[in-house]
């Protein structure tokens, strides 16, 4: 015997009166089955536009009216489906996706569970039209929600199928007051097939919504169709500030465009991610990309990109969300590693030193407001760097040779800007395909670098470059030094669950090799010995805990080597070339030589742009030239 549980205003959770174990009815099984499936109009347009694309289709229409609460209407091209598995295809659980549970290991498809068409057929009123390519005429059926259906019976359509949804919820008020505006819905539906369309652009569209075309793509079967579908779909901004990456190793395939550092958001609403071409929002992913993109994003920015993974379908599993949001690679760590190293490799790449890069480079919006306001404000005394490491002190030593220490800043007139005597050209031996961001002209308050290339005037911000060149040379410094460590003259004493405790046991080697000693001396007790000797005076417990929980999430943590960075970003803020000096002409030149040469180049420590191009074109409009 059972009891039902009920809620009543102002008490807890009571029993009423028992209630006998039954089977549900199939129709009940069918609606609580769509409360899983179809949460909006959005939800089945994706699960249609999902199975037209498992039926190969190349052209997919989708209509809907009032949001899609009155009508959505998807018409596709595909293989179509045969009168006598008409009826079958509204049934639970009947699907022709998968047989075996080898099929289920290593799906290959969009959908698969069977679910999608009954589940919404129990919750509004549908028509299912469809014709196999050799057929002389189309099929239909239709229903009403209650689980009967009409038909099959003769049909004019053309070779594919067409889905018919009306009034949905009209049978579940409750489910129905749950949605938002027609404005609202719509903006969902129309944010589903653009994940969709980025993510097959073999296939082309259309999107009408009250009889109204909202947008109509064309099939991209090139790079550069491809290119500009993104701008369709996300702005032009976008692809003018994107690069293209390629990279496999290991059975994984990794492609797809990339927002340079400059091009950042508020809000991660640019972020597509696809796995065998199912668009889905993953933790590890995101962990992986946040990961690449730590050292050249300002604080509370996001970066953009429209990426795609390609692997053996037995190696993720995505069977593991009612929706198919979400997936389970079953080497985690394996893609976590592959994601991040790719895409760290692509943002180090030293922008200033491709030619073409400069001729994409554009004035785009900064990345964020400047963290602390101008450079000058900023800037704090030097002096900070009192590390026992040879090579990183050297590091340092080199630039104060090259710009001079706090003495000669002092010394220095602050010059509105130093320009070049009239009609001579700026010295220098290396050529312009040699020297992408060209030639010093001057500076400017002591703060810009003006210099001249083949596309027209560069501007530097003298202090962010020279943070960002200290910064990398500092960390090779600190690389190849080694992970020096320091036993704490105290060791501390650490409170864990239970579990955590047991991981730190299991994983010894990891978390030596991350330059952490840590002890187990009770079921809940870690003692910390030994840490590496940059972060001896760092919040160790707080460190500590972080990477015990990166090491169950991943099997790995870059906790220790993030904090490290910082502290070395700090230190190369401090040695950086201060504002308001002046600097001859052969040190700007450096500077720039430098820059061509140095990974991530483009952006400070902070995140904020170090460069910028304009063009002789837009010189021109700016002083209406040729008008």
């Amino acid at each position: 015997m059972r009891y039902r549980a009920a809620l009543t205003p102002g008490t807890r959770l009571r029993y009423t009166c028992p209630m006998p174990i039954r089977t549900l009815p199939p129709q009940l099984v069918d609606q609580i089955a769509a409360g899983e499936v179809v949460e909006r109009p959005a939800s089945v347009v994706k699960e249609l536009v999902e199975n037209s694309l498992d039926a190969g289709a190349r052209t997919i229409e989708v209509h809907v009216e009032g949001g899609g609460c009155r009508l959505i209407r998807v018409t596709d091209d595909g293989l179509g489906i045969p009168r006598e598995e008409l009826l079958l295809a509204l049934s639970r659980h009947a699907t022709s996706k998968i047989a075996s549970l080898d099929d289920l290991e290593q799906v290959a498809s969009l959908g698969f569970r069977g679910e999608a068409l009954p589940s919404i057929a129990s919750v509004s009123r549908l028509r299912l039209v469809s014709r196999i390519q050799d057929a002389s005429h189309a099929w239909a059926v239709s229903g009403d929600g209650s689980g009967r259906w009409e038909g099959p019976a003769p049909a004019a359509h053309p070779p594919g199928t067409t889905v018919e949804v009306r009034d949905l919820f009209f049978n579940t008020p409750a489910r129905r007051k749950f949605l938002r505006t027609e404005a609202t819905e719509f903006r969902h539906v129309e944010d589903v097939l653009r994940r969709l369309a980025m993510g097959w652009p073999r296939v082309a569209w259309q999107l009408r919504h009250n009889r109204r075309m909202v947008w109509t793509l064309q099939a991209a079967d090139t790079p550069a169709a491809e290119v500009a579908r993104l701008g369709r779909l996300l702005g032009e901004a976008f692809p003018a500030q994107a690069f293209h990456l390629r990279t496999e190793a290991g059975g994984l395939l990794l492609h797809g465009w990339v927002a340079r550092p400059a091009y950042t958001r508020r809000q991660p609403d640019q972020q597509f991610f696809f796995v065998n071409g199912r668009s889905v929002r993953d933790r590890l992913v995101a962990h992986a990309v946040r990961q690449a993109f730590q050292d050249v994003l300002a604080h509370g920015r996001h970066p953009a990109y429209v990426l795609f993974l390609e692997l053996d379908p037995a190696e993720v599993d995505v069977n593991v969300h009612p929706a198919k949001h979400e997936v389970r690679f079953r080497e985690q760590r394996r893609v976590h590693d592959f994601l991040f190293r790719s895409l760290q490799r692509a943002l180090a790449e030293p922008g200033p030193a491709q030619a073409a890069a400069i001729r994409a480079a554009r004035a785009a919006p900064e990345a964020g407001a400047r963290p602390g306001g101008t450079a000058a404000s900023r800037a704090a005394a030097p002096g900070q760097a009192v590390l026992s490491f040879p090579a990183v002190r050297e590091s340092l030593a080199h630039y104060e040779r090259l710009y001079g220490g706090p003495e000669r800043a002092a010394e220095a007139p602050v010059a509105e800007a130093s320009l070049p005597v009239p009609g001579t050209a700026p010295p220098g031996t290396p050529g312009e395909e040699d020297a992408p961001l060209g030639h010093a002209l001057a500076q400017l308050h002591g703060i810009y670098l003006l210099a001249e290339n083949r596309e027209g005037l560069v501007i530097v911000d003298m202090h962010a470059a020279h943070e960002r060149i200290t910064y990398e040379r500092l960390k090779a410094a600190w690389a190849g030094e080694g992970l020096a460590l320091q036993p704490l003259l105290v060791p501390l004493t650490l409170a864990v669950a239970p579990h955590e405790a047991d991981l730190v046991e299991e994983a010894q080697e990891t978390f030596r090799a991350l330059g952490l000693e840590l002890d187990r001396v009770g079921p809940d007790r870690l003692r910390v010995r030994q840490v590496p000797a940059l972060l001896a005076g760092a919040d160790v417990a707080a460190l500590v805990r972080d990477v015990i929980a990166d090491v169950a999430a991943l099997g790995d943590s870059r906790r220790v080597q993030e904090h490290i960075d910082a502290l070395l970003a700090t230190m190369a803020c401090h040695g950086a070339v201060r504002a308001h000096r002046r600097l001859t002409r052969e040190e700007m030149d450096a500077l720039l030589r430098d820059m061509e040469r140095t990974e991530r180049s483009g952006q400070c420590n902070h995140g904020r742009p170090t460069w910028r191009q304009v063009t002789l074109e837009e010189l021109d409009r700016l002083f209406r030239r040729g008008r």
